[in-house]
This record gives structure tokens, C-alpha cells and sequence, in this order.
């Protein structure tokens, strides 16, 4: 049986900002196609240690290889490689729905052909018919945080780095925001997610918690839950998270 490929490797990484050690010696792999939760409380270290790996912040120290790049000679083409969405939206809110779809499809190399035939897909699966010309400053925030993350994977990158993406939304729109990323991990996507909901934690392959810059576990949530006799991932964050010495 072959090996399933690497497509996120960490060996040592750090990252300092002065005498402060924002993230320390993080080592860990994340194989393709799997979702893989980046957990930890504010001030872990999780934002630095996701913009040294889309190609956004340079390490101080370690290596690392994204979608099979170098993370200090080759941050232009990770950045081709990935996608990238945060809680605070990524789209343009005063361009349409349509224009936005076409726009970010330019910005990631796609011909007119993939585009036209990329927008039908994505609108179609949506539901957005009825809203191609609005502009996306008047959707509801359940359906830009859908739409974001859909502009996020048009290129069908070999990673997607979510920070926080399901934030403010109802439980049933992060339901189905959670279905999209299942389908585009079935589609052979890595999905590299952050998030402060541990129900969400739940729905990942694995996940590692951060505690003061470093990685304290890393596993499967059945995994830690047995590990520290936990009925919910709640339960074991909270352990974690009650021994980290620094905060925001």
C-alpha cells in the first residue's frame, strides 16, 4: 500500500519576536487530504505559526516543507499552492458575488474557461442562483463565511489554512460550512483549521493543542480523550489550557 503523501512538514520550527519565543521547536506532519485541528488558547502561538506556514512570515529558526516547498526559498510558490481564509472574511465586500468569484479566480491563474466553468459549480452548489449580482456586503454572515471558504479551494490547492472560520455563525450554517469541508477534503484537500468551538475539534482526523508556543499533544480527539480521561474535547482543552502561563 502506498504511502499517503506529506504535504505539511515541520521539524523544529520556531519564531521569535525579541527575547519573546512566539512559537518553539514545533515539529509535526499533516498528510493529504486530511483535516487536521491547530488548537490552542489566545496567545499560543497558533496565528504565527499559520502565517509561517502559508508562506506569510519568515521563521527565525527549524525548516519546513509546504505542498512540497521550502518555506524560506520557495514562499512565492507555496502561496500558489494554498489557500487562506480568517474569521474576519477575505472577500471584497462592495464587489458582487459574481465579481468576486471571477476576480479571485484571476488572482489564482485560473484560464476564462475554469472560471466560467469553476463559478457555475460554485453557485450551483451554494444555492446562489438568485444572488450572483448583490453585492457581498449584503449576504448574511453565514453565507460569506460559506462563500469565502468555496473563493478559498477554486483553485483546488493542495492545502487550505482556515484561522477561526466558523466565528459568530449559528450552529446550522456551521454545520454546513463543515460539509464543504468534508467534500473538499474528499477531494484530496488538507484542511488546516483553528478553531475555538471543541465541537468542531471533533470533527477533525487530528489535532494538535498549543499551550505557550509549543505543541503539548498531538492525536486523534478519541485518542486524547482517553489519554486524559475526558468525556468531550472541552474537557481536554481545559487541562491544557489551565497549565499555560501566558495569555493575550
Amino acid at each position: 500500500m502506498a504511502e499517503i503523501e506529506k504535504v505539511i512538514v515541520c521539524e523544529k520550527l520556531t519564531k521569535r519576536f525579541g527575547d519573546f519565543i512566539a512559537t518553539n521547536e514545533i515539529s509535526f506532519e499533516v498528510k493529504k487530504g486530511e483535516i487536521f485541528g491547530f488548537l490552542g488558547a489566545n496567545g499560543a502561538g497558533k496565528t504565527t505559526a499559520m502565517r509561517m506556514l502559508c508562506g506569510l512570515s519568515a521563521p527565525s529558526s527549524g525548516s519546513a516543507a509546504i505542498a512540497g516547498y521550502d518555506i524560506y526559498k520557495e514562499p512565492e510558490q507555496i502561496k500558489r499552492n494554498v489557500g487562506y481564509m480568517s474569521q474576519k472574511f477575505s472577500l471584497y465586500e462592495d464587489l458582487t458575488v459574481m465579481e468576486n468569484i471571477r476576480f479571485f479566480g484571476g488572482i489564482y491563474g485560473l484560464t476564462n474557461q475554469q472560471i466560467d466553468s469553476k463559478t457555475k459549480e460554485l453557485i450551483t452548489t451554494l444555492g446562489l442562483e438568485n444572488e450572483t449580482k448583490k453585492l457581498v456586503g449584503s449576504l448574511p454572515l453565514g453565507w460569506k463565511q460559506k462563500l469565502s471558504f468555496s473563493v478559498a479551494v477554486l483553485h483546488e490547492p493542495k492545502i487550505v489554512f482556515l484561522d477561526e472560520p466558523t466565528g459568530g455563525v449559528d450552529p446550522v450554517t456551521r454545520r454546513q460550512f463543515w460539509n464543504l469541508i468534508y467534500a473538499a477534503a474528499d477531494r484530496g484537500i488538507t484542511v488546516f483549521v483553528t478553531t475555538h468551538y471543541m465541537d468542531e475539534a471533533e470533527y477533525c482526523n487530528r489535532i494538535s493543542i498549543m499551550v505557550d508556543g509549543k505543541i503539548e499533544v498531538l492525536d486523534t480527539p478519541g485518542n486524547l480523550k482517553k489519554q486524559f480521561n475526558a468525556e468531550s474535547m472541552d474537557e481536554v482543552f481545559y487541562q491544557l489550557a489551565r497549565s499555560a502561563k501566558r495569555g493575550d
